[in-house]
């Protein structure tokens, strides 16, 4: 739900819009985009203020399984479901 709201913003915006957000996983996806700032930076040559952000998604990650013992000698199945966050970032045009 975070994710839709930075796609095609610059990165002074997706700041703001992270920084007001009143859910838990925004301080993930606050993380991600200082990173790819970082690396744009270092790596790339690129300045903070001609980035825009491209592409932001959440895929399925790796499936942790565990058991709950239950009743009667019984277990259920508990699935602690992971994701992969991505942003992706490119030079205003």
């Amino acid at each position: 739900m975070v994710c839709v709201h930075l796609r095609g913003k610059s990165v002074a915006e997706a700041r703001a819009i992270l920084a007001f957000t009143p859910r838990a996983v925004a301080r993930d996806w606050s993380k991600l985009l200082e990173s790819a700032v970082a690396n744009a930076e270092n790596n790339h040559e690129l300045l903070e203020e001609d980035l825009v952000v491209r592409e932001a998604y959440a895929d399925e990650g790796p499936t942790i399984k565990r058991f709950q013992p239950r009743a009667r000698g019984r277990a259920t199945p508990i699935l602690k479901r992971t994701s992969h966050l991505t942003i992706t970032l490119s030079p205003r045009r």
